[in-house]
């Protein structure tokens, strides 16, 4: 099983066309490149985004949440890499539509050898989400775990401006909505395979399904048990729209 966040720097460095002969430019990857992923969560509910720096806890939270942010992609990795690459709006704005059907639909129209590679494929992908949710869950618990550390320290902090009092609530705010975001996509994504997963049964039945179907099923309940047994998110004064 392959690791998909060595692949991010990689994409990201080659997301933005702009060289001569369409070569990508180098410098296009940053360590704050999926930074704007608080700022939209935050701005879609009428926020305003804190002006503190990220810390190295924040920033790897974005950047494993914006791994299921992004939509899954059924076909070649080859394909994938090149202009991908770009924000997504957070699902508390009005109009964000979800498909559940674009991934099976996908792969259902991407020609294989045999419907061994479509259900591989799949599995692989259904792999890698649970490999990117342990990776995920212990960032999401540390950073929760600091800004309730935060939050009580704002009570004795000597000389706090009322300018630093929200840009630390602000942020604290914007934590718990990246994870929030993760975790709806988290569940989207179950949907897209188990919907893949049924037209696969329908146009190329095999084994493999069986398979298929019990990586599903333990990705859908080791995400519903992770968010569940999460420790609780920063006080009642910071509820997401409070």
């Amino acid at each position: 099983m392959c690791n998909p966040m060595y692949l991010l720097p990689f994409v990201a460095s080659l997301a933005c066309p702009g060289g001569d002969f369409g070569r990508t430019q180098g410098t296009f990857y940053h360590e704050d490149m999926h930074s704007w992923v608080g700022v939209e969560a935050t701005t879609s509910l009428g926020g305003r985004p804190s002006q503190f720096q990220l810390t190295d806890y924040e920033r790897s939270l974005r950047d494993f949440a914006y791994y299921f942010i992004e939509p899954p992609h059924s076909r070649p990795a080859w394909k994938a890499v090149f202009g991908d690459y770009k924000p997504f709006p957070a699902p508390w704005r009005q109009k964000v539509f979800f498909d559940r059907t674009l991934y099976g639909r996908r792969m259902i129209d991407e020609p294989h050898r045999s419907q061994v590679a479509a259900y591989a494929g799949l599995m692989e992908d259904v792999r890698n989400d649970g490999y990117m949710l342990d990776q995920l869950l212990p960032v999401a618990e540390k950073v929760n775990d600091l800004d309730i550390k935060r939050n009580k320290a704002l009570s004795y902090i000597t000389e706090l401006s009322p300018r630093e009092r929200d840009d630390a609530q602000a942020r604290m705010r914007e934590n718990v909505l990246v994870v929030q975001w993760a975790q709806q996509c988290l569940q989207q994504r179950v949907a897209s395979y188990r919907w893949a997963l049924e037209r696969l049964v329908i146009h190329a039945p095999d084994a493999m399904a069986a398979d298929a179907d019990r990586l599903i099923a333990q990705l859908s309940d080791r995400a519903s048990a992770a968010w569940t047994t999460a420790p609780a998110v920063v006080g009642r004064a910071l509820r997401v729209g409070g």
